[in-house]
């Protein structure tokens, strides 16, 4: 067992308050329910921990999710056992394939009724194996310090990612001694930070050798908080730069160097950069098949430099000819260091210029609606991003509001845009960005919303209304699930099944915004976009709800086809860009 600090004599459920107390926890997202109804009498004196009583469980992992985001600390989440710990299945997916850093706190029905079928029991534990990065069954009071220590360790160190402490209900209302562990006992578990020096020299001499290199850059640079150092290592290389859509501002939109996200909305420069280059430098990145497409003709001429404090990742999906296990801030500025030691740097000119041409050709871009009295939905999110400023954080639900958010949101810095990349969670927006505006309340924290994905977790307006949490909600109403309609305008033959949302006005999003203690807005003319914009953005006591009334049939593009080779990109309906033969 751990070395322990000075002991005291608590019930387990005190334990669990002092123990998150003790981590430096200050934001609980929670419900009460049997199991865990101990660990609620505690946490009613506590002076640190402040619990937000969301509406649904769903929401509590999403706001934890969404101020682990917008801090860069370890958000938590408590449920109660069966339907209230499967209610967090979705959010600790979602943060297990984003590798964000939670905690989620359960209860569990008493441990001599483990395995019985007993009201509300669910082994939750083996449920969320394989979507959190390690989980704990604490059965005995003097073993809850030790679990939430180590849950909290294990969350925000290496990879980061979700971790689960289940905690019967006798555990929580027996007493025992309470000791702090002066050290973790995790054997097995010794993330690699530092990455080996003859891998990074490897990729230094690919680099300097390289005429067409790209820097492919994942959500693990963000995470890493490596963003000066890869500004560095791109001005001091001239080589140009790729942010996936877990990158974005990692590397500021607006440096020249940027040539913007890639994959299957990708700009046609992202798409290009990666196809054509001759040497990918892949850092804190997975090869996500949204960014590569059909795999097997993906970059096909490039060699890899691969660089991940997972070593999961690497060469998982593409063959790395350099690998370099470590944290993506280690491995950079050891580049750097090696790169500028040896001055010998890649001539990127001609590439640069190539890529930079592609840029003026094939600019994203979006049309108008025919009828001048429609919304555009790009020009909404783009005049909010516009008016708002790159200082805001943004979260997003799933779908052509999210990408059009990405490509046309400012994003300058990183940690600013929160969204649900690899698993596509539809109502993620709502209650991360209530968690975004708990763990950041001096900010303007926007969401963009679809009205499909609204309709999921819209109830946590009702937390923020209640709780004080201002946060604004744009919702881009197109009346259909715009993102599944545009795949069957384009693969379906326009047979809408089950795609139109049918609104006319039910809900009206406005009155039920109101009814939920919010102030509800809505833009149906392109003349009000801006004044209703700003109206929201003066509204700081209470959350806003703003409806923009949008037109369904516009597109999100670029666009490769699922499972399409990136050659295949389209810039429009029935346009491809013209790639360069001489660049083969």
């Amino acid at each position: 067992m751990a070395d322990r600090a000075a002991a005291a004599e608590l019930t387990g459920a005190q334990s669990l308050v002092k123990s998150l107390e003790q981590v430096g926890a200050d934001t609980v997202f929670g419900i009460p329910g049997g199991a865990i109804l101990p660990a609620y009498d505690p946490l009613y004196d506590s002076d640190t921990v402040r619990h937000i009583l969301v509406r649904h469980e769903q929401g509590a992992g999403h706001a934890a999710e969404g101020y682990a985001v917008a801090t860069g600390r370890v958000g938590v989440c408590m449920a109660t056992s069966g339907p209230g710990a499967t209610n967090l299945v979705t959010p600790l997916a979602d943060a297990h394939m984003d590798s964000v850093p939670i905690v989620a706190i359960t209860g569990q029905v008493a441990g001599a009724s483990i395995g019985t079928d007993a009201f509300q029991e669910a082994d939750i534990r083996g449920i969320t194996m394989p979507i959190t990065k390690h989980n704990f069954l604490v059965t005995r009071p003097e073993d809850i310090a030790e679990a939430i220590a180590s849950a909290f360790h294990i969350a925000s160190t290496g990879r980061p990612g979700p971790v689960l402490v289940d905690i019967t209900k006798d555990a929580l209302q027996a007493r025992s001694t309470f000791t702090w562990p002066r050290q973790l006992n995790l054997p097995g578990y010794r993330p690699v930070t530092k990455p080996h020096g003859k891998q990074v020299r490897e990729a230094a001499k690919l680099i300097s050798q390289s005429t067409r290199p790209v820097l492919y850059v994942g959500g693990g640079v963000g995470k890493a908080g490596a963003a000066a150092e890869l500004k560095e290592l791109a001005e001091l290389t001239g080589i140009p730069v790729v942010t996936t859509l877990m990158a974005l501002g990692v590397f500021p939109d607006s440096h020249p160097q940027n040539m913007g996200m890639p994959g299957m909305h990708g700009t046609v420069p992202a798409v290009g950069a990666l196809q054509r280059s001759d040497l990918l430098i892949a850092l804190g990145t997975r090869f996500d098949d949204r960014v590569t497409g059909q795999l097997s003709t993906f970059a096909p001429l490039a060699k890899v430099i691969h660089a991940d404090i997972d070593p999961a990742e690497i060469s998982k999906n593409r063959l790395a000819d350099v690998p370099i296990v470590g944290d993506c801030k280690e491995v950079i500025a050891e580049l750097v260091a090696m790169l500028r030691a040896a001055d010998a740097l890649p001539d990127v000119t001609d590439w640069a210029r190539y890529l930079n041409d592609l840029k003026r050709r094939y600019p994203t871009g979006f049309d108008y609606p025919e009828d001048a009295r429609l919304l555009s939905p790009q020009h909404v999110i783009k005049r909010i991003g516009e008016i708002t400023g790159p200082d805001a954080f943004y979260a997003s639900g799933v779908g052509q509001h999210q990408m059009w958010a990405a490509h046309y949101l400012p994003f300058e810095t990183p940690g600013r845009w929160l969204n649900s990349g690899g698993l596509g969670t539809m109502g993620y927006c709502v209650p991360a960005a209530m968690g975004a505006k708990v763990g950041r309340p001096d900010s303007t924290v926007w969401g963009i919303d679809g009205d499909g994905c609204f309709q999921m977790t819209n109830q946590e307006l009702v937390t923020c209304a209640l709780e004080g949490i201002p946060v604004k909600i744009a919702v881009i109403n197109n009346q259909s699930l715009g993102m599944v309609r545009q795949w069957q305008t384009l693969f379906y033959e326009g047979r809408y099944s089950n795609t139109d949302l049918k609104t006319n006005r039910i809900p009206d999003f406005p009155k039920l915004a109101e009814a939920m203690g919010c102030v509800g807005l809505r833009a149906e003319d392109p003349s009000d976009v801006d004044s209703v914009i700003e109206k929201a953005l003066s509204i700081n006591d209470v959350p806003v709800v703003v409806e923009f009334v949008v037109h369904k049939d516009a597109m999100v593009w670029p666009m490769v086809a699922a499972g399409a080779s990136n050659d295949a990109i389209k810039y429009a309906r029935d346009l491809a860009p013209s790639w360069e033969e001489e660049m083969l």
